[in-house]
């Protein structure tokens, strides 16, 4: 296969200072040290950059750089492929402890701040993450404003940006009250709410692919198209998050953001530009068309599961009320199903199934378009009471790529059909797995690009399409919790839910 490879210009990105809140904990480990070590490999950081970690632990610098080397021997692809490049680097990593609720840390901070930017030539240039838990984010944003971190976009010198890690609230309540918090400080083309399925190739080739190609666009529509499945499918459980995932669900952790980020992508129109402001308003007109579920529609329109004993991998493995903070009468789902309809002309009664779990049977997020069948069926000799339904399959995560399934002639006297694909593959394609989500995303926050980010009023419209089934669940005992065996494909109410539209989910 022949590419021809066509790029646009992108901004170069300043010298700026990342001040990472939550330094010493996992997310700062697994994925944003060894992002920020492969940008530094690839020579995409900007000259003086530097990073300032600050968490409670007590560290040195040279202990934090030590940790920092640790992680990204164990969390980057290839691990410390230079040294050379990770002592520069190393460099550029400082460490200031403190407590988050303690105003005197964010003085001691301010003042390190001030001096560091003189000596690496920052440009006041500023970027706070929040990798923290999400009940501390209110108080760090108010305690920066205090000591005079941060501000409004009108700052004398550089600029300020706050990158905010999910979940942003957990219901439209406390959504709406974290985002007042924040515009209390920040402008919101100040605010980076992040979600790294954005940051993945295979999710913005949705747009590529889409609006690049003149094929696909005039048959991306009701006229053709007969459903849409979204699936986040996991073989993992819970393992060390039982706390958390006790307060969330699966609903939470993953509708909320990845899969209605992945139903937008999938049914937005086409944007006036890739630009962030065009690409957000085209995503919130698709959540503004979702009809609403009622209450008393919940059943009809939405099935929680959890898992319980069984097998995967070969291994058996134990109930989620078996896991690590997990009550053991707990209500928490680990899958649910939704089905749901988007009142627009390209869309009317079209329905889009999504569904995640825990335990399932198989690690895969995709998304399959399946178009309607032919309205005669001619080739009556075949030995099959109807055609196999063209299917695009937009595969996100393990295996990136695409395929278009369709019917061919069997070779011989008889007129018989059969299925075959095409195939495109990220890494055959391109020799490589594509970049790091985290990559992308951080370079990007870096030149003030916000198109993969995500927008206040987006994040308030998702919470409430599912604010009415959380507030269902919340109120009716779940029947027959466990209801699925770890290994499966979820509950058999979900195929149930799908099977009275005479249709059934797929098996990646």
């Amino acid at each position: 296969m022949t590419l021809e490879v066509q790029s646009s210009p992108k901004t170069n990105a300043e010298p700026c200072a990342m001040i990472i809140f939550g330094a010493s904990g996992d997310l700062t480990r697994r994925k944003l040290m060894p992002a920020l070590y492969s940008l530094a490999l690839q020579r995409r950081l900007p000259d003086g950059f530097c990073v300032i970690g600050s968490a409670r632990s007590r560290m040195t610098d040279e202990m934090f750089r030590e940790r920092m080397r640790a992680a990204a021997s164990e969390f980057s692809p290839g691990g410390l492929r230079d040294e050379r490049v990770w002592e520069d680097f190393a460099r550029r990593l400082y460490y200031v402890s403190g407590a988050y609720e303690d105003p005197e840390a964010y003085q001691q901070l301010s003042e390190f701040m001030a001096k560091f930017e003189r000596e690496h030539g920052t440009r006041g240039n500023r970027i706070f993450y929040l990798s923290t838990p999400p009940d501390l984010y209110g108080p760090i944003i108010r305690q920066m404003a205090a000591a005079g971190l941060a501000g409004r976009a009108n700052r004398s010198e550089g600029w300020t940006r706050i990158v905010i890690e999910k979940p942003f609230g957990s219901d439209l309540e406390t959504a709406k009250k974290l985002n007042r918090e924040v515009h209390e400080v920040f402008d919101e083309n100040q605010v980076y709410r992040i979600d790294h399925y954005l940051g993945k190739e295979t999710v913005q080739n949705i747009l590529v692919f889409r609006f690049g190609n003149a094929i696909f666009e005039p048959i991306w529509n009701r006229r053709y198209v007969d459903h849409v499945q979204v699936v986040a499918a996991e073989t993992v459980g819970v393992e060390n998050r039982g706390g958390y995932y006790e307060k969330a669900g699966v609903l939470r952790d993953m509708f909320q953001n990845h899969l209605f980020q992945l139903l937008c992508l999938t049914a937005m129109e086409a944007p006036v530009a890739f630009a962030a402001d065009a690409v957000h308003q085209e995503k919130l007109k698709v959540l503004q068309a979702v009809c609403p579920i009622s209450p008393e529609g919940v059943n009809d329109f939405a099935v929680r599961g959890q898992y319980g004993e069984g097998m995967i991998g070969g291994r058996q493995v134990k109930a989620y009320r078996q896991e690590p903070d997990a009550r053991p009468d707990s209500r928490t789902e680990t899958y649910a199903a939704l089905k749901l309809f988007i009142d627009s002309w390209r869309w009317q009664g079209v329905p889009f199934y999504l569904r995640s779990g825990k335990r399932l049977a198989k690690k895969v997020t995709e998304v399959a378009i399946q178009f309607k069948q032919p309205p005669l069926l001619l080739f009556k000799a075949c030995p099959v009471d109807k055609l196999g339904p063209n299917v695009l399959v937009l595969r996100i995560h393990p295996e990136e790529g695409i395929s278009l399934r369709f019917e061919v002639k069997v070779p011989g006297d008889e007129v018989c059909v059969s299925s075959m694909s095409l195939d495109f593959s990220y890494q055959e394609a391109f020799g490589s797995d594509p970049a790091d989500a985290y990559e992308t995303l951080l370079i990007d926050c870096m030149r003030g690009d916000a198109t993969l980010f995500t927008r206040h009023d987006w994040i308030e419209l998702s919470w409430r399409i599912l604010d009415p089934v959380l507030k269902y669940w919340a109120e009716k005992e779940p029947q027959g919790f466990p209801n699925y065996p770890a290994g499966s494909w979820g509950p058999p109410e979900a195929d149930a839910m799908i099977g009275r539209d005479g249709l059934q989910w797929r098996r990646p």
